[in-house]
């Protein structure tokens, strides 16, 4: 049982230390970024919006690194990915109302309502928004493991970072992550179906199709 579980923790590590160096060299500065060519998308990583409907930290720090990049020319659109499974909770229509506050026209602003997890969002990138080449925008720690799938999922995939601040309880995330990225680099082999597909929204197109109906972005 000893030697098992000393293999177990030996196994977590290596593959933690695989996601993290085939990740790394994807991770480029905002300069950088915005030279590259014929990038489809900015996709931003949803995470905690407020119960009244302002972002965390983490999120509005990921949500300015978006719009600057947008702003610099590095894509046309962005694609705002999270959680929206239930009525009273919508990670993507406050992501989307701050870019819009930020004077990025609505149409050009996807929102993916079924991001639930970061494997459900970049395969819903590749297979719903129809993107091949896209910037993925998040903090540090995450950024390895969601260009790891990109890469593995066969989206060419650069990441920034949008550690802007300091955050509480980033220790907690730190060992999480290590798991995660365990969890999706078998998601990458595996390529489970997502708990939504649906018909391709092309992400050339308008984002305002992807609006529900119920928010009205001012």
């Amino acid at each position: 049982m000893l030697i098992l579980a000393v293999l177990l923790v030996g196994c977590v590590f290596v593959v933690n230390s695989y996601v993290k160096e085939t990740a790394a060299p994807n991770i480029i500065t905002p300069e950088a970024a915005a030279e590259l060519e014929d990038v489809d998308c900015i996709l931003v990583l949803g995470c905690l919006v407020h119960s009244d409907g302002e972002p965390s930290d983490m999120l509005r720090d990921r949500l300015q690194c978006g719009v600057e990049l947008y702003k610099s020319g590095a894509a046309p659109k962005l694609l705002m990915s999270g959680d929206h499974g239930q009525d009273d909770y919508d990670e993507v229509a406050a992501m989307k109302q701050f870019a819009i506050s930020q004077d990025v026209p609505s149409c050009d602003v996807f929102m993916d309502h079924a991001g639930f997890s970061t494997y459900e969002s970049i395969i819903r990138a590749r297979d719903v928004f129809q993107a091949k080449k896209i910037i993925i925008v998040t903090q540090e720690y995450h950024l390895y493991r969601a260009l790891y799938l990109a890469q593995q999922l066969g989206v060419e995939a650069y990441g920034v970072s949008a550690d802007y601040r300091e955050y509480s309880g980033q220790a907690g995330r730190e060992l999480r992550e290590i798991l995660a990225r365990v969890k999706d680099f078998a998601f990458s082999y595996l390529e489970p179906e997502p708990t939504y597909g649906g018909d391709a929204i092309p992400i050339s197109g308008d984002g305002d199709v992807t609006n529900d109906g119920k928010t009205e972005f001012v």
